[in-house]
């Protein structure tokens, strides 16, 4: 049977984005996330331990921990529902503001690959669920069968906005500790990266007393940064644009 059809074609080593070559694992930027849901809980937690997994020359905002727990209805290359759990702290460099991740599970080995090698998110496949339970609504995240994150918020509580979701850590600009090697393990690129969120349409916004319960997991230890105490969450309808990012530190280059 002949192909004839560019589809199929495959692309030469110099063109083609990712592997494998007729079938990359992820895309080019930018990419369109729309019917999202996202419960978004945040705690106290031990400034010492935040401090300890915040990446110098960053400096720790303040004392919150926020666990964003997502479903994406529709995103394309990457499929229909789909889940992340991305745990974020606020950090600085210079003027810029945004949060760090320093713990990232999601669904996808798509989104795993694609969030990894270009944006240098530490993402690792979990089993992430976010569901509604009569007037609760909860999000989880397992791995290796040990549920190690349970998340809870009263559904719909109190009507909110985006700008008081963003007020202890801004979730807009997420920076991330990127590590390539080269294929005889020396370090090719260590670079703190930042990307944006753009285009972000809120459908709807809500707010309430929010829980989060840590379960201990030696190769997911979320467990580093206890709950000291509860704070407010949110449960949020949106839809963004997901943009390539830059290089705000190089510590190949400057140390």
């Amino acid at each position: 049977m002949s192909v004839s059809n560019d589809f199929f074609a495959v692309p030469s080593p110099e063109t083609a984005y990712s592997t494998p070559i007729d079938s990359p694992l992820n895309g080019p930027p930018p990419g369109r996330f729309t019917d999202g849901e996202v419960l978004t809980v945040q705690y106290r937690s031990d400034p010492a331990a935040i401090r300890a997994l915040v990446p110098e020359p960053l400096l720790p905002t303040n004392d919150t921990v926020m666990v964003q727990i997502a479903r994406w209805g529709d995103v394309a290359g990457l499929g229909r529902d789909t889940y992340e759990a991305n745990v974020m702290v606020g950090a600085r460099l210079g003027e810029l503001t945004g949060s760090y991740s320093p713990y990232f599970w999601v669904s996808s080995d798509r989104a795993m690959a694609g969030g990894r090698e270009l944006h240098g998110q530490p993402k690792r496949l979990g089993t992430v669920k976010l569901e509604h339970r009569g007037d609760l609504i909860v999000g989880t995240v397992a791995n290796n069968g040990i549920e190690i994150f349970t998340g809870t918020l009263p559904y719909k509580s109190s009507p909110s906005s985006f700008e008081a979701l963003c007020r202890r850590v801004n979730l807009v600009t997420n920076i991330n500790l990127k590590i390539v090697h080269e294929i005889d393990g020396r370090t090719a690129l260590r670079q703190l990266t930042a990307r944006d969120l753009t285009d972000i349409n809120v459908g709807g916004c809500w707010a309430g007393p929010s829980t989060a319960e840590l379960r201990p997991n030696a190769t997911s230890p979320l467990y580093r940064l206890p709950v000291l105490a509860y704070l407010e969450g949110f449960y949020w309808h949106t839809e963004f644009t997901l943009v390539g990012g830059r290089v705000i530190h190089d510590y190949e280059k400057n140390g």
